[in-house]
């Protein structure tokens, strides 16, 4: 009885992220492509899709290997750009179920995004890791095989067709970052101080390297948004 309950809850976080594995499969696609075009091979783009699971992290992090980086760079950038999984990741430890052990969750913290998360975390019920672990299964399956698909054609399409296809991934971010932008004055704020520094660092500092250039641009960002439009907690909405 209890292994066809989980085998249920497994089956039903598959569904759940058909639709995941369906939108990673196109935007992975324009991250195969342009992992080949900075001279990764297709069978590198699929590991590091299959191992990350992160595709700014992923797009900033081939922009560093692609420019000879140091280790210590790429470690500051993939600490800025994803720690947002470890709120995630604490958020959703409120929800789970006690069947949760500590092996089950180091196990699901890997497959944590933002659109599983966001999926996680608008289910009324507790979460079990036969549910997230379906999940996490099929959207990391539609993401790596984007990946693979992705940076097949990008050794065999011509090279404009393949700089057009390219645009996906960059079209993610935007889609991401501007409905929130036209509702909220920070988050327009921090997008907008984050582009300006960027360009100061592509054409002025160009001395500074790509990934820390980003660790900087960032920081800056975000420190000036939090300064400019600080968040108020509870207390200070009441008292208002």
């Amino acid at each position: 009885m209890k292994r066809s309950t989980e085998h249920n809850r497994f089956l039903r976080g598959m569904s759940h992220g058909i639709p995941i594995a369906l939108g990673y499969l196109s935007v992975s696609f324009g991250f195969g492509i342009e992992a080949v075009k900075r001279g990764i091979s297709p069978f590198a783009a699929a590991m590091i899709s299959l191992t990350n699971l992160t595709s700014a992290g992923q797009a900033a992090g081939i922009d560093i290997i692609a420019a000879g980086g140091a280790l210590i760079e790429m470690i500051l950038v993939q600490l800025t750009i994803n720690i947002r999984y470890s709120l995630m990741a604490l958020s959703l430890s409120q929800k789970l179920d006690k069947s949760f052990t500590f092996p089950h969750r180091l196990a699901a913290s890997f497959g944590i995004t933002d659109e599983i998360f966001g999926v996680c975390a608008a289910q009324k019920e507790k979460l079990t890791p036969a549910y997230m672990y379906g999940m996490i299964m099929i959207a990391s399956a539609g993401w790596v095989t984007g990946t693979a698909l992705g940076a097949a054609a990008g050794q065999l399409l011509p090279a404009s067709i393949s700089a057009a296809m390219g645009i996906v991934l960059y079209a993610m971010f935007l889609a991401i970052i501007i409905p929130p932008a036209r509702k909220e004055r920070s988050v327009l704020a921090a997008v907008t101080a984050a582009a300006l520094i960027s360009v100061l660092f592509r054409y002025v500092f160009t001395a500074v390297s790509g990934g820390f250039a980003i660790i900087i641009s960032a920081v800056i960002a975000s420190a000036a948004a939090a300064l400019l439009f600080p968040v108020k907690d509870d207390d200070e909405e009441a008292e208002a």
